[in-house]
Parts: C-alpha cells; structure tokens; sequence
C-alpha cells in the first residue's frame, strides 16, 4: 500500500504521519467517516509507520517494513467481518483479546484495526472495552468506522477520535478517469460517488446503464406511455436496483429548477426504494412508480 494509490484526507494523514515521527502514539483511535473515502487504507499505512524498527519513512526498508508490505507482520492484525457474515462476532474480540495479551515478536508494539468495527455486536463491544480500559502498553488499537452511532459511547469515550471528510469531486474524478478507466464522468454519476473511491468503484461496470437512466429521465415527457415502459425495463434488476433507482433521484434533483414537478417524482422513487427494502415484490413496485412518474409527468395528456 503505497501513499500514491491514496487520495483526499490530506490534512488527516500528514497529522498522522507527524504522530509517528514524534514517537506520540496513543492506544485507541477511531477513524470515522463515509465508507470508501480511504480510513482502511490510510489506517494501514499509519500502523506501518508505528510499527517501523528504523527511520519510519515511507520507503523504509527495515524488516518490519518489508514484512508489513509482504503481509506476513507478526505484531499486526485485521478483525473484519467474516465472508458470508453480517457482524463482528464476540469469539472475534476474544481471540483478539488473547492475542493482544502476547508481547510483540517484531516490532515493539503491536497494531491491531478493527474494520467496519460499527458491525461489532453489543456483545462483541462490551468485550472489546475491557482492553480498551486497560490496554497493554505496547497495543494501538484503530477502530474504522462509518457509521459511529451504531459504536456504544463508552467505547467512543476511550478512543481518540479523527474525521475524516469526503473526498473533494476534482480528485474523485481525476481518479475515476485516470486509475478506474471511466472513458466520461457525467455530473451526475459524479455526484452518484457521494465522495467515495468505494462507490465509484462499484458504479463503474454500470456506466452505461446509468447514461441509459439519464436519458430517460431527460425524455420522460417526451415519450408514449409504451416507449417509457420499455426504456424502464433497465431498472428492473434485483441486485442493482436501488442504485438505479438513487442514481434516478439524482438526475431528477439536477431537474428540479426546470421542472418543479421533479420533486413529487423524487417523492415517488423513496416510496418505492421503501418498499423494496421491506421485501415487496419488485415488479409491482416498479410497474407502480413508473406508471405514478409518467402520469405526474404527462398530466395534459392524460386529461384529454
């Protein structure tokens, strides 16, 4: 993990890497921030410079260094959640609990991140503030965390806590066009990737779709009720669906001052992402939202 395949949080990491070149390094931290803006990424390269037995710059070839870029560091570990799993289980934070009783081999602390640490179950949480109240002293603990309500506070109390921003559009899209392959970047995909490398990644094998999803809010009023119909049938894919469906508020939010009918078809759209995320069949919610869109849109027509 090189510091060139990072982008944003600029101020974040030179306060970090100014916290390894003075030795100041506490036991806990919390990286809190939008999911795929880089905390993992930067969260790594911070506990590389803490566990570097020489010179801790970022080309150092110390032993350490060399074993943290090979993967194989004795004294650094990942908890994350387990394939097929939806959370951080207790059994997790006790074997990390047995494993930071152990004095590093390597290095002379240990650095464990817990990623995703919010998908700790309370469980899991309660067992993982033992240590935090009472850490060994040559343990650094780094909690990633989007989403920090779901931390219980007496774990947030013992940590130190860095925010961490969205990334600014200019880099996301220099990025997006530059190491993800984007040929185009419309100003609404870009406002799609909410600031996250994570989201553009994920964006990217249905660009085309999306420049489809544009279009056909672009021409809603100008089609028959059949031509809408077929033009929709892109949306109806289970997996993707509520993409298709944000990335349509999207472009109808950019609408909205030509037309302020846009925002009772953003309306109709939540309803339906609603609906989807309770189970109901996606079909009939889709035929439903369309048939409410285009009739919004197409009223004087409808009338005659």
């Amino acid at each position: 993990m090189e510091a060139e395949n990072i982008i944003g949080n600029k101020e974040v990491r030179e306060y970090l890497k100014q916290m390894v070149k003075q030795d100041n390094i506490l036991h806990s931290y919390m990286f809190v921030g939008t999911e795929g803006i880089g905390k993992f990424k930067i969260a790594q390269k911070f506990a590389k410079g803490i566990l570097c037995t020489d010179n801790k710059d970022e080309n150092c070839e110390c032993k350490s260094c060399i074993c943290f870029k090979n993967g194989n560091h004795t004294d650094f570990k990942v908890i994350d959640v387990p394939d097929k799993e939806k959370t951080i289980s207790i059994d997790q934070i006790r074997e990390f609990n047995e494993d930071i009783s152990e004095k590093p081999i390597l290095s002379e602390r240990k650095v464990y991140i817990i990623n995703n640490a919010e998908k700790m179950t309370v469980p899991a949480q309660n067992c993982l503030l033992k240590t935090l109240e009472e850490p060994p002293s040559y343990a650094v603990i780094i909690l990633v965390v989007n989403d920090e309500n779901n931390i219980i506070p007496t774990i947030q109390s013992r940590c130190m806590k860095i925010k961490f921003k969205n990334i600014p559009d200019d880099e996301l899209l220099k990025y997006a066009k530059d190491v993800l392959g984007y040929s185009e970047v419309s100003d609404n995909l870009l406002k799609s990737f909410d600031g996250s490398i994570l989201k553009a990644i994920k964006l990217k094998d249905d660009a085309e779709k999306f420049a489809e999803l544009e279009k056909i809010v672009d021409g809603i009023e100008k089609m028959d009720m059949i031509d809408f119909y077929k033009s929709t049938k892109c949306v109806y894919d289970k997996e993707n669906v509520v993409d298709y469906l944000n990335y349509m508020i999207v472009c109808l939010y950019s609408k909205k001052d030509k037309n302020e009918r846009n925002l009772d078809l953003i309306k109709y759209v939540n309803e339906a992402i609603e609906k989807l995320r309770y189970n109901t069949n996606m079909d009939m919610t889709l035929d439903s939202l369309f048939f409410k869109i285009w009739e919004e849109m197409n009223e004087s027509s409808n009338r005659c």
